[in-house]
């Protein structure tokens, strides 16, 4: 029978997926796909609608009870953190929204001379509730909340602080490299603080087995083929790649693909699962997820 596997459109995951995909790892059942935003595929992991499935870190604890957490195939790095963005140049004086003022220098996460933005005035748009880029900024901003939350799918975001219907906006994924083409300046790179303040990759897709329906290590076999055949001949998931991209340049696909398919794709190893200890933790602490049990957020065969 065929394995129900759920995935982003986004250029990492058909990358890494492509082989698995379309039947090319020996071994490995046949797939049937669907493609869908990552908010849309933490609401259907809760109901247990996919046999694997890429979610958001955030979302963890309240799936692990149901699903097991893959040591690969996820979405986890250095330097591609989520971004706030808003329009204009820096605060006050440059253009920025009255409802976002700056705090004094000081905070690791923001270059000198910046200053700490001040959302508590502001409405914020956001691309999913349990989205790890929402998380982050919830522990970012705990002192200082927004005034307004706005969910809203992520390709309204960039046009939606532009037109000025929401003060700043919370980006993901080809955000990074496409938001000056809105007009937009980034506030605060989220994954700069993230690992300014805990020297941590930043943990931001997962991809978890349903419990009893997939056997783990057999899921995580199939995927690390996925992924080195990917990187072998990069050429052989061009078009499905591009066919995926929601239009896309290709040069933002391949940037896409160099940052957020990496050393953790194949293997999270000891600094991964610290990554998700320490952000499934600190969220905990904080009151912001449930308390999850270290041996599901980490042991991914129990």
């Amino acid at each position: 029978m065929a394995l129900s596997l759920a995935i982003s459109p986004c250029p990492n995951d058909t990358f890494v997926f492509h082989a698995l995909v379309h039947g090319l790892v020996p071994g490995a059942p046949p797939v049937d796909v669907t493609y869908a935003d990552v908010d849309v595929t933490n609401t259907a992991a809760e109901r247990g609608a996919f046999d694997l499935v890429k979610v958001s870190y955030a979302a963890l604890p309240w799936l692990l009870d149901d699903y097991h957490l893959l040591p690969c195939g996820g979405a986890l790095g250095r330097g591609c953190g989520p971004l706030v963005l808003t329009r204009g140049d820096r605060p006050a004086d440059s253009g920025q929204p009255a409802s976002i003022a700056s705090q004094p220098d000081g905070d690791p996460g923001q270059p000198a001379g910046f200053g700490r933005p001040d959302l508590s005035g502001a409405t914020v748009a956001v691309p999913g509730d349990r989205t790890t880029a929402y998380l982050l900024f919830r522990l970012w901003a705990a002192e200082r909340p927004p005034a307004r939350i706005e969910v809203v799918p992520f390709h309204e975001i960039m046009p939606g602080v532009a037109a000025g219907r929401y003060d700043a906006g919370l980006v993901i994924h080809e955000a990074r490299f496409t938001y000056p083409r809105h007009g937009l300046t980034a506030l605060v790179d989220l994954g700069e603080w993230w690992e300014a303040d805990t020297g941590l990759p930043i943990p931001l897709g997962a991809i978890l087995a349903r419990r009893g329906a997939v056997d783990p290590q057999a899921a995580a076999g199939w995927i690390r083929e996925s992924v080195r055949q990917a990187w072998a001949d990069p050429a052989a998931s061009r078009e499905y790649v591009l066919a995926h991209a929601q239009e896309m340049e290709p040069d933002v696909v391949d940037r896409h693909i160099g940052l957020y398919v990496n050393e953790f794709t194949a293997d999270l190893g000891d600094a991964g699962f610290a990554a998700v200890q320490a952000l499934l933790g600190r969220a905990a602490d904080a009151g912001l997820v449930p308390q999850t049990s270290s041996s599901l957020a980490t042991a991914w065969t129990s």
